[in-house]
Order: structure tokens, then C-alpha cells, then sequence
């Protein structure tokens, strides 16, 4: 591999102004402007930006992010009724051939003052195929002719949790060699922001799926491939342990963690809580009863798969805990957006990864203050694990939010997205903190790293959240090798 010098780059955030060398897929010096230690292939200059460890979104769903930035945005709706509207306009704007299923994204139910259904869809389009996914992934509102389609029959077409995945597995999408090329576009995306590596938590053969498009064409960044619970034994049957290197992944492919479900989201009010929500008498859906995660989990980790537990509410979080206790083995939890006090330290004594979602804190804060009155001080509680010692890891869990690193960390520092006060600012964390958890735990750029880098035109220090959401990325680089360039 050709070697690469990044000249006048200031390392870190407040850092000298120094020259850094690559060779080999390795930063092999940091040293002062002009030492000239040597000829270099390919030079960059960094006009006095700052270079930092490159990003890892540490959970993201990249085949419906990647379509997700083809559908009809329906964050901006505040009803069920305008939600329909936002569909309606987008297709008078842009009409889509009356054969084709209909496609919106984006929408949060959980403080509407009416409920979604499919007669609202008929009344608006008679006849059209309509499925309109929820932010959380977690919801599904689909049109009588959309159910008719995946031969379903449903009260309201309104569906939620497994009934949800199964339905959206059901609908008709476009041919491999499209959604190909949509997630390269979507991993291009994805560099230009900083974005070297990303975990695809896609619940499908994420293996097969990223092998063969490997074999198409090198993915730009690095990606590990999340092992869905249906595929647990084909994965023991093959061989691979969580970190492997994929043969035919050109050395930018590993085996990822295995993924399991304990409960499901706070919008759709399933994220399991050891309290019951407010004015419903419930306190959300478990989605693996104890015993079997517990079995679940001693079954992968026997074969060197590390589990990855979803679980966001409290009585949750609670419950991976203790089967990572039971257990004893590595792992992390996913999400973990309310715990109890009680049960924060508990991440670093049995040396689990955070892996969470700041940029979710932001989106949710109106819907916690209501489903979760009276308890938001334990939820997404960022500077509370930090200060047990747990290892935190920011992921976007895109399209719940877009694959922009920035906006997650924004959100971990400031704890706002608009113009109002900080949403329990005691859980913010620092800066330098939130771009560890942004970078897979690294803290620096010196000798010997491996040159998985991102320089940005500006110092991150001192920006607002929305100068930090905006910041301009001037390169990125991914083993020595300059995938995006300003």
C-alpha cells in the first residue's frame, strides 16, 4: 500500500500542528511540519484541520437506512390525519406510478392526538398498496391494499413489534442489484462524514448479503456483520466467532455480535419497565422471557458469539443484566435507555459494552416526559455510566436517526437539538468523551494505530451543538487508503 502523508493536521482536539505518516494501513509517525522523515506517494494537506480517530456507528440497519433516504419523510407530522397529508403532498409533488407500493418512513405516534389506521390510508388513496414505517422500526401502518399484498388481515393495519418485522420481511422491495446499489450510496454518505466503520444490524444473513457484494466491489468502510437470531446455528454450522475476518471481505469485513430482543420501544410503549406507563396499567411487552435468553445467550457465547441484547426499558435492562450475570460472558446491551440506579455500576463489573444512542434523546424527549413521567432522571443516562467505569459506544440505529455521527455526538454533549434547555443536562458527557464512544473507545492518534482516520476542517472544541452536527469532514480515511475527500 502506497504511502500517505497528512501535512499540517492538528492532532486531537486543542493539538499541535504536526505531519502524520501512513504506510502500510498504519500510522507510522506523528512529527513535526516539514521533518520530511521520508518520501510519501500521496500527500494531503490539512490546512490546520484537525485530525481524530475515524467514527464507528456502532448500530445501524443499513439496508433500510439506505431505502429509508429514498421514502417519503414523515418525521415533521404531529398527527395521524398529518401524516397523511405530508403522503399526499410529497405525491402531488412527485407522482409515483399507480402500480407501485407507496413508501413513508419517519413517523412518532407516541404523542398524537389520533390514532393511525388503515381507513385513513383508503379514504386518501383507494386502491394504492401504502406502508408507512414508524421511527422506531417498531411500527408498521400499512393500507387495506398493502395487507391484501402480503395477504394479511388486520383490524387496524397498524402493527407493531414481531407482527411488524414480519410484515415489513412480507413486502415486495426492489431487486438485490438496486438495494445494492443504494447501501453503496448510503456507505459513501456515510464517509463523507467520517464514518469508517459501522455494525449492520440488519435482520437478515448479513454475512451473505455483505460476501456478496464484496464480490462486486470492496465496501468503502469497514463493517461488522450482526448475527440475527434465526441464524444462530447456520453461524455456529459455519464456523464464525464475533470478530472474525470474512475471506472475502477484503480485510474490511468481521463477524459481528449476535442479536436478541428483550422488549421493544418507548414510542410504541413495549420497552419493558419495572413501572407501569402512565394511565395505561401496562408496562410494555417481553419479547424473550428470561430463561430463554439465558439459554439464547449461553448457546452463542459457547461459539464465540457475543450477544447483543436490545432492552430500553428499565425491567429490561434489568433482566439482560442478570442473564449476562447467569451467563458470564462478553457482550453489550443495546440501548439502554432507562435503568435503575441500582443497575448502572452493574455494566462495568460484568465488563459489558453501552452501546447507545445519543441522537435518540433529543427525538424523545416529549415522548419520555409523558410515558415516562417521574423517572426521566435515570433515562438515557450517559454521564452516570461513564462515572461507573462502563465503556460507552454511539451508534445511530439509522434511519431511527440519520448516519451522521456528529448529530449523536451533539446530542451526548449538549442534550438538545433546538432551541430549548438542555433535557437533564446532569446526564451530559464531555466532549472528549463522546468522541471516544463515537470511535470505538480510541482516544488519540499516535504510532502504531491503525490508520482509520477523519480529518475535519475545524476543531470539534468549543463549537455548539450545531456547529458540532454541521461540522465539515475534510477527508476520510480507512486503513491508509482515502475513501472520501473534500
Amino acid at each position: 500500500m502506497d504511502d500517505l502523508l497528512l501535512r499540517r493536521v492538528r492532532v486531537g482536539v486543542r493539538g499541535p500542528l504536526a505531519d502524520v505518516r501512513v504506510h502500510d494501513g498504519v500510522v507510522t509517525a506523528v512529527e513535526e511540519p516539514g521533518a520530511g522523515s521520508g518520501f510519501a506517494a500521496r500527500v494531503l494537506d490539512g490546512h490546520g484541520g484537525t485530525v481524530l480517530p475515524g467514527l464507528v456507528d456502532a448500530h445501524a440497519h443499513l439496508l433500510q437506512w439506505a431505502g429509508f433516504r429514498r421514502r417519503i419523510a414523515l418525521g415533521a407530522a404531529r398527527s395521524a390525519v398529518g401524516a397523511v397529508e405530508l403522503l399526499m403532498e410529497r405525491l402531488l409533488a412527485a407522482p409515483e406510478r399507480s402500480q407501485e407500493l407507496v413508501v413513508g418512513a419517519g413517523f412518532r405516534d407516541g404523542l398524537w392526538p389520533d390514532q393511525p389506521h388503515k381507513d385513513l390510508l383508503e379514504r386518501a388513496l383507494p386502491g394504492r398498496a401504502v406502508a408507512l414505517f414508524g421511527a422506531d422500526l417498531h411500527t408498521l401502518w400499512l393500507s387495506p391494499a398493502a395487507l391484501r399484498v402480503i395477504g394479511l388481515d388486520h383490524p387496524t393495519g397498524v402493527l407493531v413489534e414481531n407482527d411488524c418485522m414480519s410484515a415489513t420481511a412480507a413486502l415486495p422491495s426492489a431487486p438485490v442489484e438496486v438495494q445494492d446499489g443504494w447501501v453503496a450510496e448510503a456507505l459513501a454518505a456515510a464517509a463523507a462524514r467520517g464514518v469508517t466503520a459501522v455494525a449492520d444490524y440488519e435482520y437478515a444473513d448479513t454475512v451473505a448479503d455483505w460476501t456478496r457484494r464484496a464480490a462486486e466491489k470492496p465496501p468503502l468502510i469497514r463493517v461488522s456483520c450482526v448475527i440475527a437470531r434465526y441464524l444462530l446455528e447456520q453461524t455456529i454450522e459455519r464456523g464464525h466467532r464475533t470478530g472474525d475476518l470474512l475471506e472475502a471481505g477484503h480485510g474490511l469485513l468481521t463477524v459481528g455480535p449476535f442479536k436478541l430482543f428483550v422488549d421493544g420501544s418507548l414510542n410504541t410503549r413495549t420497552a419493558y419497565c419495572h413501572d407501569p406507563y402512565p394511565g395505561s396499567g401496562g408496562a410494555g411487552s417481553l419479547e424473550l422471557p428470561p430463561e430463554e435468553l439465558v439459554a439464547l445467550m449461553r448457546r452463542a457465547a459457547g461459539h464465540g458469539l457475543d450477544p447483543a441484547v436490545h432492552a430500553i426499558g428499565d425491567r429490561a435492562n434489568t433482566i439482560a443484566l442478570d442473564a449476562f450475570a447467569e451467563v458470564g460472558c462478553a457482550g453489550r446491551i443495546e440501548h439502554a435507555q432507562l435503568l435503575r440506579p441500582e443497575d448502572v455500576p452493574r455494566f462495568a463489573a460484568l465488563g459489558l459494552v453501552a452501546s447507545v444512542q445519543p441522537a435518540h434523546q433529543p427525538d424523545d424527549r416529549d415522548v419520555a416526559d409523558r410515558h415516562w413521567y417521574g423517572r426521566t432522571e435515570r433515562a438515557y443516562p450517559y454521564r452516570a455510566l461513564l462515572e461507573s467505569g462502563a465503556r460507552l459506544e454511539i451508534g445511530s440505529d439509522a434511519p431511527v436517526a440519520p448516519l451522521d455521527p456528529w448529530d449523536g455526538i451533539a446530542a451526548a454533549v449538549e442534550r438538545t437539538d433546538d432551541d430549548r434547555p438542555p433535557w437533564h443536562p446532569e446526564q451530559a458527557i464531555p466532549l472528549a468523551d463522546a468522541l471516544a464512544a463515537a470511535s470505538g473507545g480510541r482516544r488519540g492518534v499516535a504510532a502504531g494505530d491503525v490508520a482509520d482516520l477523519v480529518l475535519t476542517a475545524a476543531d470539534p472544541s468549543g463549537l455548539s451543538a450545531a456547529e458540532l452536527r454541521d461540522l465539515p469532514v475534510s477527508a476520510t480515511i480507512v486503513g491508509g487508503n482515502p475513501v472520501y475527500v473534500a
